[in-house]
């Protein structure tokens, strides 16, 4: 069923609106993928913070002009699903990659991220990236580790004191 002028112009403001909030994308192809498959990889894009959508590439390059993502434009040819992130900038990646393992018809094309096009093989990077929490837990243990150190060592002088006072006495009593 072919698009009307007003859905072809929806489709781009949307797809813009998302991608000027976005965090990274990722383009797979996915010829040969079932309907249930790519049912089950919308679901588990929803359930996972990803923005993902099949969109005509006429309409992908013209809704990322002004993106940070203008740059995967020469990149969109034949069929492809966009994945945005839009929690953390690892989450398509991980989806793609993950949902990938188990059904090898769904092929990374393309990835950008801070308006920088990265090869197909950066996927296994961009996706081990920590999200928005697992950063947090390692400042935070990076923070806490210089107080915990002088904790313990302003600890230790009053202990080695006892021990001292310990020893003499031990030598007294012997």
């Amino acid at each position: 069923m072919p698009l009307n002028l007003e859905d072809k112009k929806s489709i781009v403001a949307e797809v813009s609106a998302i991608a000027a909030e976005a965090h990274s994308v990722v383009a797979a192809e996915y010829h040969g993928l079932t309907v249930d498959q790519m049912t089950q990889l919308r679901a588990k894009a929803r359930n996972s913070g990803v923005y993902l959508r099949v969109v005509k590439n006429t309409l992908a390059r013209r809704a990322l002009v002004g993106t940070e993502f203008e740059c995967i434009n020469d990149g969109l040819v034949g069929p492809l699903v966009l994945a945005f992130s839009q929690e953390d900038p690892g989450s398509a990646a991980r989806l793609v990659k993950d949902f990938a393992k188990e059904h090898n018809k769904l092929v990374t094309k393309m990835l950008a991220i801070g308006g920088e096009m990265l090869a197909a093989t950066e996927l296994e990077r961009l996706a081990s990236m920590p999200t928005k929490d697992q950063a947090i837990s390692m400042l935070m243990s990076v923070m806490k580790a210089p107080t915990e150190k002088l904790a313990r060592t302003l600890n230790e002088v009053p202990g080695k004191l006892v021990r001292t006072v310990a020893a003499v006495r031990d030598a007294k009593q012997a």
